[in-house]
């Protein structure tokens, strides 16, 4: 497979300032301006952290910045999507426009292209969809897009997409059941492709295994916290196949399945 350019930033960060906030059901879609900073190869991502009340006191928890996938560039804009369920993400979540975000990167690893003849499934859960957006505006060519949530609160993250198709756990909206079952169904179809995937570990080590048992190749863009970014804590460290560990962070996000022995429960995790 060849690879996308790789986006390498300064060691620094620098303040951008957001433009807007879009709803997207029960997540958010963050936009900042972020003219000067360099273009990301899909499955890339960002440290980011509120210029103000981070840290410092009870209201001030998140002292470590948060790591999410660019979701998409556009015109000199960084759209990040957010899902509300900690400090941390409260806190990005309240921004509006005009307010200032401290931001790091891009970071890490991102997708491989497809080898010629190949044709892409791209398969997230939750809000694992978001470096699969910047991946399919990137492949210049049209994609099987599968994405599995919740509910339909959730579902409405689709919309970040084009032409997905849905499974939603409590079947309210497309198919009942995993993101998976859609996945299954395609590469009995045709098993010719290469497969991107994003999203919770259960869901990536099905996909893993999937993948493996039916010699398809596979990406994964591990979903973890990252307390540096730059692989110095071993905090996001998976097992190898071969042996020893990968962090998630700098021989990552996106790893190619075959290299890994499994995916852990919770990244980062020790066997």
């Amino acid at each position: 497979m060849s690879g996308f350019a790789r986006a390498t930033a300064p060691f620094a960060r620098r303040l951008l300032r957001v433009t807007g906030v879009d709803p997207l059901g029960a997540y958010e879609l963050l936009r900042a301006a972020d003219p000067h900073g360099p273009e990301p190869s899909p499955g890339q991502f960002l440290m980011l952290a509120t210029a103000e009340r981070w840290g410092g006191g009870v209201d001030g928890r998140p002292y470590l910045p948060r790591a999410f996938s660019i979701a998409r560039r556009r015109a000199g804009e960084s759209h990040f999507l957010l899902e509300d369920v900690g400090p941390g993400t409260h806190r990005l979540a309240e921004l509006r426009a005009g307010d200032a975000l401290w931001a790091l990167g891009p970071l890490g690893r991102g997708f491989s292209a497809p080898a010629a003849g190949k044709r892409a499934i791209l398969i997230g859960g939750g809000a694992g969809i978001a470096p699969l957006a910047i991946l399919q505006d990137t492949l210049g060519r049209e994609a099987t897009v599968l994405v599995g949530f919740r509910d339909a609160a959730h579902a409405r993250g689709a919309e970040l997409l084009r032409g997905a198709r849905v499974a939603t756990d409590d079947g309210a909206i497309g198919h009942r059941g995993p993101c998976t079952d859609l996945l299954a169904a395609e590469l009995g179809r045709d098993p010719d492709a290469v497969v991107y995937a994003c999203g919770p570990p259960a869901m990536l080590e099905a996909v893993r295994a999937m993948c493996a048992s039916l010699s398809v190749d596979a990406q994964l863009a591990l979903e973890t916290g990252m307390a540096c970014g730059f692989g110095a804590c071993f905090g996001c460290a998976v097992p190898r196949l071969d042996g020893g560990y990968l962090r998630a962070c700098v021989d990552g996000p996106v790893i190619d399945a075959a290299a890994l022995e499994r995916v852990p429960e919770a990244v980062g995790a020790h066997p």
